[in-house]
Parts: structure tokens; C-alpha cells; sequence
């Protein structure tokens, strides 16, 4: 993904959060996302491993994962990850974790959860991740409109737009490809990314590492 995203010659990259809580790499993604970031955001995923939040928020496979990371995450990782906040504000986008109403918590999967956040916000583009679900979201004349976005699909920044750029490492949409997005704040276009990685070489990893099996092959489902 990182060779697609060098290809379009990005300005900068953002991050919505989570940068560990799954996957059996947590210290080479906060290397990463640390190096190559302008601006990142702290998940919900990120505070449980941090002790910020109880595990018990989660559910059996998910405090697994979070109870391992913590273990093996290094003192750069934890400060990386202990710097960061919620939400921000970069270049007049509004970005949230999860949402306006609750940064850390809120899935914005309703009509409601939407409203909600763009009602809290002022900026005509918002942000969100959490949901691991790409959306497209389109608020005018009091109306809020839209739902998922499949990889290829373009979206006009004209009116105001909340648009969830979907997850790099377990998508939920029913496609297991990592998923970004491509934002052009001077074109006015927002372009969601689908990447093809390997699967089975991730799946391997957590089997190793001894994470919940039922984390490693929802990644083939994109579930």
C-alpha cells in the first residue's frame, strides 16, 4: 500500500487511529505510521494497549489481541502512541477517531451517528475511521445521504462530505483488501483505494504469535 500511496506523490498522510490492537506487527506499524504521518490520531484500540481504557470493553478475541500487544509493545511504540489524541483539525478538515459525539467509542454506521457528527462539526469535510467500513456521506439542504464506498469510487468535495477512508488492516466490508483514501483539497476530490496484500502471510504471523484464531481468518473475509 505504501508503494501506491508513494506513487500518487502525497503531500502528506494521515492516520485515523489504531495504529495497533489486531495484527502481529504492532511495533513496525507504530514505526511506520511515525515516520511516515504528518498527523495521526490515538484509537480506541491504541488506549486499551496503553491501559487508558479497561479491556473489558471488548470483546473475548479482542482483548486477546490487546493483552498480547501490550506485552510486546516497546517503550517507543507506547510514548508514539501515548502522544496522540482523538481528534484534530488539519488544513480545515475535522478528523475524529470513532466521532464528534464520542471520538473514542462511537461507530458512525447510522443516519443518526452522522447527523450527529456533522451538527458537532463546522468544517465542510469531516473525518471518521473505527468502523473499519469505508463511507461516503453526503449532508445538503438538511438531508444526510450515502452509505458504503467501494474501492474506485470518487466522490466531489462539493456541500459537506463525512467520509470514512475504511481500514488498512481488517476491513469489514466484504472486501478483504486494505483500503485508503486518496483526498485533494485543492482538486476537490476524495478517491477510495483498495489494495491486495497477503493474506495468508498475516494469518501465518498471528498463528505464530499465538493471537485468537477467529482474528486471523476474518481477514479473508473482509469481515
Amino acid at each position: 500500500m505504501l508503494n501506491e500511496i508513494d506513487a500518487e506523490r502525497v503531500d502528506a498522510v494521515w492516520c485515523l487511529g489504531d495504529t495497533v490492537g489486531y495484527g502481529p506487527r504492532p511495533n513496525e506499524c507504530c514505526e511506520v505510521v511515525r515516520a511516515r504521518a504528518t498527523h495521526c490520531l490515538v484509537g480506541n484500540h491504541d488506549l486499551v494497549v496503553l491501559g487508558e481504557l479497561t479491556v473489558s470493553e471488548f470483546n473475548d478475541e479482542a482483548a486477546a489481541a490487546a493483552l498480547w500487544t501490550a506485552g510486546v509493545l516497546t517503550p517507543e511504540s507506547r510514548g508514539f502512541l501515548a502522544s496522540l489524541k482523538p481528534f484534530g483539525e488539519v488544513e480545515g478538515v475535522d478528523l475524529f477517531h470513532a466521532s464528534a459525539r464520542d471520538p473514542v467509542w462511537e461507530y458512525v454506521l447510522t443516519e443518526e451517528a452522522a447527523r450527529a457528527t456533522l451538527e458537532l462539526s463546522t468544517a465542510p469535510l469531516v473525518l471518521v475511521g473505527h468502523s473499519h467500513i469505508a463511507l461516503a456521506i453526503t449532508a445538503e439542504d438538511g438531508r444526510v445521504d450515502g452509505g458504503p464506498a467501494p474501492g474506485g469510487s470518487k466522490i466531489t468535495l462539493d456541500g459537506r462530505r463525512l467520509l470514512n477512508p475504511g481500514s488498512v488492516g481488517q476491513p469489514r466490508d466484504g472486501d478483504p483488501r486494505a483500503a485508503w483514501m486518496l483526498l485533494d483539497l485543492e482538486e476537490r476530490f476524495a478517491e477510495f483505494r483498495r489494495v491486495p496484500y497477503s493474506i495468508e502471510r498475516t494469518q501465518a504471523e498471528m498463528r505464530e504469535r499465538g493471537l485468537p484464531h477467529g482474528l486471523a481468518t476474518r481477514l479473508e473475509r473482509g469481515e
